[in-house]
């Protein structure tokens, strides 16, 4: 295998972890399980989000999110990320649409892949940030959104089991 197909394989991972998701109601999308701010909607959201940020910096390329954001009517908070979100912010994102949540993180996650197509394996090896003590090259930031959609997801899936073992 070259990097590109590692990659390929690699990028597939959370399209295939949406699919294993259970259907939920909107009321269960939006729980809060244990009180934490981070609802199922939430958490597919921001994975949405976070790919979908990131690879637009990388490839300054519009945001898929142009495609989605009147669907989602999330308003202001809607543009953000998530990252930093006070609890009053997290609990805001309601998203009663799983198909509409699943939809927005496979678009972002193919969109990753279409680009990781057009680079050369030499372009992974480019820094593109070097505020760090080891600078991270475009192949690290890849594999970064890549792991983080995955955990994600994971604790999307978990949340879900958590919501349908209470009722």
């Amino acid at each position: 295998m070259n990097a590109h197909d590692v990659f390929a394989d690699f990028i597939q991972r959370p399209i295939d972890a949406t699919g294993y998701l259970p259907s939920l109601e909107p009321e269960q999308l939006n729980a809060h399980p244990a009180g934490h701010p981070n609802s199922v909607a939430w958490l597919l959201w921001h994975t949405g989000r976070e790919i979908d940020v990131q690879l637009s910096d990388l490839s300054g390329k519009p945001q898929v999110w142009e495609e989605f954001r009147d669907r989602f009517e999330l308003g202001e908070l809607g543009e953000s990320v998530g990252y930093g979100h006070t609890s009053e912010q997290a609990e805001q994102i309601k998203v009663d649409d799983q198909k509409l949540l699943m939809d927005y993180v496979n678009s972002s996650v193919r969109a990753l892949g279409e680009y990781v197509a057009s680079l050369s394996e030499q372009d992974l090896d480019v820094v593109i940030d070097d505020r760090w003590e080891t600078p991270v090259t475009r192949g690290v930031r890849l594999v970064s959104i890549v792991d983080d959609a995955t955990q994600h997801i994971g604790q999307a899936a978990y949340a879900a089991g958590a919501i349908l073992a209470s009722r």
